[in-house]
């Protein structure tokens, strides 16, 4: 016999060159004192390789006193179940003397272990409870035949799934709910009994999400590119009810054997169900790295279907449009926002089939005569091919400003038509790449200068309008850090700061228009007037849900009105003046009535106060 020492496969653990903090089982084998763990070789094993860390290792135990009684076995002939134990290299919980001495295995060798208590379940502060009657205070002898071991993918944290692979797959996208999937699955338990037959026709069809295989099966095939062959290994708090089989009771452990035939992505774009991309060819490239994420010329081939029960075809580019695709620039608002979202996410030469609710179709865009008002649509999509802009590496300064012009048109025809997200979001595309250009005179540096400042104002305005009163005072901000008297800035930083019920800072702002530049009064004037009706609103309405606050006898409660909402007043929508407009053309816009300004409790009762006197008041 011999003792097992670290020097039997310390050539295959490779130091660190940087020391890591000692792990638990590190300090654990430095309690290993000589000869507490003597080992003998049985039956030597094959190969040179023996268990590293990260492995899974399966083996067979029989445990005996040193006179030769078995105390327990995972062997049949022995009492066992006949099912061996699989253990985690570093990973699971054992006892020391198998911590120690299974990595100094080969694959098929049957030794013997001799260990004291302090090896096994006597050792202190054991992380492993010791089985009931084990004499856990007893020098004994472990045989272990080592039946194989192999590289695993832990897929919980309990070790309850783990997953073997036999042959790699084809990609590096693997399955997620709501996808659909094709795969071949066999399952066993851990002593080899068949649980489930390889289907013989057709691969299994299942959607994931719905518990249509074991959850634990399900954990590992989400692990699984297209192609791939594995075997996933679940314990029994993974082994569901599923439609797939049922749960057989008594085992504690099934094998599953899987080869992931093939995929369907299938997305919920929304979240909520109601925009679903469903891919039902596969296109060219990997997913999402060659899809049109940016911006970019798209052609497409689409039929279109109302989803009643004749699955009416109301548009098909190849036979109303003579054969042609459509050709179009994404992030223009050019087809309705549900197509455009799903397209994005495809790959050229993919077909998918988008189920798509009115308000993203047709109901908020330019409805074709043969599609009903609040009619849900289905579209076939095949995205032929599509071309990214050029960026601007090369250019000159003057085409880019020439393209900055082009950009800023369509983002100004965006907010004409209301879409201020897309319009946002072209004039944000420019201010970023705005940080890679570099005026090269002060001209240049001018008309840099200005049309960034525009830009920022034109994402103000775009934040106004939907709602984002403090973003679009920030959005301002970053003018007026650069130019304190930008006349423009300052009026739409008072147009955010009245919309977010913050009036004296509006009025400040208002004022200082006046002081800087006398042309524009007229619109500083109006501005302050709609102003005034804004303050006078919110009063109002400060005042009815206070009423008969002041009206009560010292001592008497009052009780504070509620607003029903019942006699709101409707304030006048200001004409709007020549510095309310998206861009230095003089473009005006419609404003659309903001809702109310939300004031803070402290700040109602402080204007409340001060309307009825009460703003001096004395301590007695």
């Amino acid at each position: 016999m011999t003792v097992v020492t670290d020097d039997d496969h310390e050539q295959q653990v490779k130091q660190p060159e940087k020391k890591k903090p000692e792990t638990e089982d590190e300090k654990r084998r430095k309690k290993i004192v000589p000869g507490s763990l003597m080992k003998a070789v049985v039956r030597p094993g094959g190969g040179e390789s023996r268990p590293a860390e990260g492995n899974q290792v399966i083996y067979h135990c029989t445990v005996r006193t040193l006179d030769g009684f078995t105390v327990e076995s995972t062997r049949s002939e022995f009492g066992g179940k006949g099912t061996p134990i699989r253990h985690v290299v570093g990973k699971s919980k054992i006892i020391l003397g198998l911590l120690e001495g299974i990595p100094t295995m080969l694959k098929g060798e049957v030794a013997m272990f001799k260990m004291k208590p302090e090896m096994h379940y006597g050792e202190k502060d054991c992380p492993v409870a010791a089985p009931d009657n084990f004499p856990k205070d007893s020098e004994l002898h472990f045989e272990i035949e080592l039946i194989e071991f192999s590289k695993v993918k832990v897929i919980t944290d309990d070790l309850g799934v783990l997953k073997k692979v036999i042959e790699e797959g084809q990609s590096w996208e693997t399955p997620r709910e709501p996808y659909e999937v094709k795969a071949w699955i066999s399952a066993k338990s851990g002593d080899g009994k068949v649980l489930l037959s390889r289907t013989q026709n057709e691969p299994y069809f299942f959607t994931f999400g719905k518990s249509e295989v074991p959850q634990g099966l399900e954990l590992g095939i989400g692990t699984m590119p297209r192609g791939e062959k594995a075997v996933i290994y679940v314990k029994r708090q993974y082994y569901t009810e599923s439609t797939l089989m049922p749960v057989v009771e008594g085992v504690d452990e099934v094998h599953f054997e899987v080869e992931l035939v093939h995929f369907i992505q299938v997305r919920d774009v929304l979240g909520d169900g109601r925009l679903i991309k469903r891919r039902i060819h596969d296109g060219r490239g990997e997913f999402p790295m060659d899809c049109p994420l940016q911006d970019s010329l798209l052609r497409v081939h689409y039929k279109g279907l109302l989803l009643n029960d004749e699955k009416t075809v109301f548009y098909d580019t190849r036979i109303d449009n003579n054969g042609q695709p459509l050709e179009f620039s994404s992030g223009e608002g050019l087809v309705p926002q549900g197509f455009e979202m799903c397209v994005r996410l495809m790959l050229p030469g993919e077909v998918s089939l988008v189920t798509c609710p009115p308000d993203y179709a047709y109901d908020k865009f330019e409805r074709p005569a043969n599609v009903p008002e609040g009619a849900y649509v289905q579209w076939e999509i095949e995205l032929l091919d599509f071309n990214t802009p050029k960026d601007w590496t090369g250019f000159s300064f003057r085409e880019i400003m020439d393209d900055v012009e082009k950009i800023k048109g369509t983002g100004n025809r965006l907010f004409k038509e209301g879409k201020f997200e897309l319009a946002k979001a072209k004039y944000e595309k420019v201010l970023r790449e705005f940080n890679h250009v570099h005026p090269q005179d002060d001209e240049e540096g001018k008309e840099f200068a200005n049309t960034r400042n525009l830009l920022h104002l034109n994402v103000a305005a775009c934040l106004l309008k939907l709602g984002e009163h403090k973003k679009s005072i920030e959005a301002c901000n970053k003018v007026l850090e650069a130019n304190p008297v930008h006349v423009k800035a300052l009026y739409r930083r008072g147009m955010a700061y009245m919309a977010s019920g913050e009036f004296e800072e509006a009025r400040a702002d208002f004022n200082k228009m006046m002081s800087i530049d006398k042309s524009s009064e007229a619109s500083a004037k109006a501005a302050l007037l709609k102003l005034k009706k804004e303050e006078q609103e919110a009063e109002r309405k400060v005042r009815k849900q206070f009423k008969g606050l002041f009206d009560k006898r010292p001592g008497e409660i009052a009780e504070v009105g509620t607003n029903d909402g019942g006699d709101e007043a409707t304030g006048e929508n200001l004409e709007k003046d020549d510095l309310d407009n998206i861009d230095d053309h003089d473009e005006r816009t419609h404003q659309t009535t903001a809702p109310p300004p939300r004031t803070g409790i402290l700040s109602q009762l402080r204007k409340l106060f001060t309307s009825v006197g009460l703003n001096r008041c004395t301590i007695l």
